[in-house]
């Protein structure tokens, strides 16, 4: 879902989520980039262009890896990549972190990303 869209109630009707530490940028309505909801929550932003993604687990405390929303999420998001609807995504930070040693970039290698020298990488 586009960031500006309507149905994306964050940074209109609801406030953005605090940023995940050490993120480097906050989320925002801002042209091209995208959210990811998982049953109306906000789960993933990707700014413009796909190379930063920030991710806001269910739980602080649990292995990401095992978050069946952020799993969800980035089924989604890989779903819309394969459809064509983003071209080329290379996701290189998540959350303010090198993208291949993100505990999130397994759930992206997992739903099809593929690893690059310069990141987390999904062709249409």
């Amino acid at each position: 879902l586009a960031a500006a869209d309507p149905a994306n109630a964050y940074g209109a009707a609801l406030p953005w989520p605090d940023p995940p530490t050490d993120a480097g940028h906050k989320p925002g309505r801002k042209a091209g980039s995208l959210v990811v909801l998982v049953e109306g929550d906000l789960a993933l932003y990707m700014e413009r262009g796909g190379k930063t993604l920030l991710a806001w687990p269910t739980d602080q405390d649990t292995d990401p890896a095992d978050d069946t929303r952020l799993r969800a999420a980035a089924d989604a998001l890989a779903a819309a990549a394969r459809a064509g609807s983003l071209g080329t995504v290379t996701v290189e930070r998540i959350n303010g972190v090198q993208a291949l040693t993100s505990p999130i970039g397994s759930l992206l290698e997992g739903a099809g990303f593929i690893a690059t020298p310069r990141g987390l990488r999904l062709r249409a």
